[in-house]
């Protein structure tokens, strides 16, 4: 038999496009491939996989489970390890920095948990309308695909997506773009044509759209806009979350409070699906089983991801991450910057950091030369045009420095 991959599996197949080997083991910031070849992962799960592969603490905690004939599956009813990780989190996340969520949990993936924040939006409120930014990337289902820009991800929806409007966020016209100007505007002016909206839900960090970090001050803006305008202000931590800016939450910079936060991908701890969404006590209004799905009780999920929590906090991530952005910007600064031509530039924050090349075709050019030379890393931006550096938060120092060094040889023998 051939290729399986191509012989049998759909044509919607993406990544394996980009890294056309099979892979079979991996540990912490390495994946190894069947011919033995061992590549640094500069990848990362798609952020799914902050504590790296196979971290030993989480597996061991799964592994604990699994022989102990514990409740796996149990959808939304009663099960103990669900009750310790909503104790943990409530005692070591939220109650240290002052939240009062309730906890809702979704279907596995992330964009099941955008559906239920911007139903439940639209359920207080009263108001289909929601406001979301220019670059964004919410998801593929169809309610979260409305709020999402991509063109290529859109036209796959195959029918109008609608009760979206898209706002363009501070950094368009050459960061001279008053977003929160224009906001008000809209939503004063009777003949703007734009309904005021449920809510209005960013990424903080727009991660998929070209990494691009939003100022400190236009979060309190936004948060007071919102206050002010009776509009609900939801924050999707998906990527951009559990600690990879240097905080559990992205948001904690800018010392505001969202509505909602959603979660996914790291927060399952070991790269299982989990995602859900924290939630104003007062806002919590669907009624018994208005939302709910198959998974949203998959309990080896919330094994690892109270695992991956204690690791985190026993590990003192957040600082790690603080320490090694200053490893990531310096190197960058220093050893890249000066390679870059024209409109190139360099933007990121914490463990996640984008060379934007401004051309799609240069960066495709690099990502391929790096991964002959070992190292998986995934593209991001308008036309792809945004070489993405997200690593484990876990990566060792030299790995981290070994994988920038490539990333660096590779752009010189691209750009020369």
């Amino acid at each position: 038999m051939g290729n399986v991959f191509e012989e049998f599996e759909s044509n919607v197949r993406s990544y394996c496009r980009k890294w056309p080997v099979e892979f079979s083991y991996a540990k912490g910031s390495t994946i190894i491939d069947s011919n033995g070849i061992k590549y640094i992962d500069f990848f990362n799960g798609a952020g799914a996989l902050n504590y790296g592969h196979n971290n030993e603490y989480i597996k061991g905690k799964i592994l604990e489970y699994l022989q102990s004939d514990a409740i796996i599956h149990s959808l939304d009813m009663y099960a103990s390890a669900k009750k310790e990780f909503i104790e943990y989190f409530e005692e070591n996340v939220l109650i240290p920095r002052k939240l009062n969520y309730k906890i809702m949990f979704s279907n596995p993936t992330g964009t099941n948990a955008i559906e239920m924040a911007i139903k439940l939006a639209r359920k207080n409120k009263k108001r289909n309308n929601i406001f979301a930014f220019m670059g964004a990337f919410h998801g593929m289902t169809l309610g979260s695909l409305a709020l999402t820009t991509e063109k290529a991800a859109r036209e796959g929806a195959g029918i109008n997506l609608e009760n979206v409007t898209h706002i363009a966020p501070p950094y368009y016209m050459d960061n001279t773009f008053d977003t929160i100007k224009y906001i008000k505007e809209v939503l004063n002016d009777d003949h703007s044509g734009i309904s005021k909206p449920s809510a209005i839900i960013l990424e903080t960090v727009q991660a998929e759209g070209g990494i691009y970090a939003f100022e400190k001050e236009f979060l309190r803006d936004l948060r007071k806009l919102c206050d002010d305008e009776d509009i609900l202000l939801i924050v999707d931590d998906i990527q951009a979350g559990c600690a990879r800016t240097g905080t559990f939450f992205s948001f904690e910079r800018a010392g505001i409070v969202p509505d909602m936060v959603v979660l996914s991908k790291s927060i399952g701890g070991y790269g299982l699906p989990l995602s859900m969404v924290l939630v104003k006590p007062e806002l919590d209004i669907f009624n018994p089983g208005e939302h709910n799905g198959t998974f949203r009780g998959f309990q080896l999920s919330m094994v690892s991801a109270k695992a991956g929590l204690e690791f985190m906090l026993n590990n003192h991530i957040e600082d790690e991450v603080k320490r090694k952005e200053k490893i990531v910007k310096e190197y960058l600064d220093k050893n890249i910057k000066p390679l870059l031509k024209d409109k190139m530039q360099i933007r990121g924050i914490g463990l996640m950091w984008g060379i934007d090349f401004n051309d799609g075709k240069l960066s495709r050019k690099v990502l391929d030369k790096c991964f002959e030379n070992n190292l998986i890393i995934e593209l991001a931006g308008r036309n792809d045009s945004v070489l993405k550096i997200m690593p484990a938060l876990t990566i060792e120092d030299d790995l981290l420095l070994e994988g920038l060094d490539i990333i660096k040889e590779q752009i010189k023998n691209v750009l020369k």
